[in-house]
C-alpha cells in the first residue's frame, strides 16, 4: 500500500470514529469512550502523517509505534463500547473493528520491514 493511501485509509477511518460517536448515549461510560476513541483513532492518523515526515529511519519507527499503539486503543476501546451495547449501529461497529484490525496488521508490518532496515 503506497503511503498516500495509507495516509487517506486512517482519515476515513478517524471521519467514521467521528461519525459513530455522534451517536453514543448520553451516559457518562459512551461520552467518556467516545472522546477518548476519537482522540486515540484521529492521533493514529495524525501520526502517521508525521511519520512521513521523519527526519531519520529511527524517528519514523517512533512515530510508526505511537501511531500502532492508538490504534490498538481504540480497537480495545471499540470492543469494550460493543461489549457493553454503549453503540446502537453494530453494522458500522463490526467494520470499523475489522478496518481497525486490517490497520494494525499493516503498521506490524510496515514496523518489522522498518526496523530490520534500521539493523542492517
Amino acid at each position: 500500500m503506497k503511503p498516500n493511501q495509507l495516509e487517506e485509509r486512517l482519515i476515513q477511518f478517524s471521519i467514521a470514529i467521528i461519525m459513530l460517536c455522534k451517536n453514543t448515549g448520553q451516559s457518562f461510560a459512551s461520552e467518556h469512550l467516545a472522546k477518548q476513541l476519537i482522540r486515540s483513532a484521529t492521533s493514529s492518523a495524525l501520526n502517521y502523517g508525521e511519520a512521513r515526515g521523519g527526519e531519520s529511519t529511527r524517528d519514523f519507527l517512533h512515530k510508526m509505534k505511537i501511531s500502532l499503539k492508538e490504534l490498538r486503543e481504540s480497537y480495545i476501546n471499540l470492543k469494550i463500547l460493543k461489549g457493553a451495547s454503549l453503540i446502537s449501529d453494530q453494522d458500522s461497529l463490526e467494520k470499523l473493528l475489522k478496518e481497525n484490525d486490517e490497520l494494525i496488521s499493516i503498521f506490524v508490518a510496515s514496523i518489522k520491514t522498518a526496523s530490520y532496515k534500521v539493523k542492517v
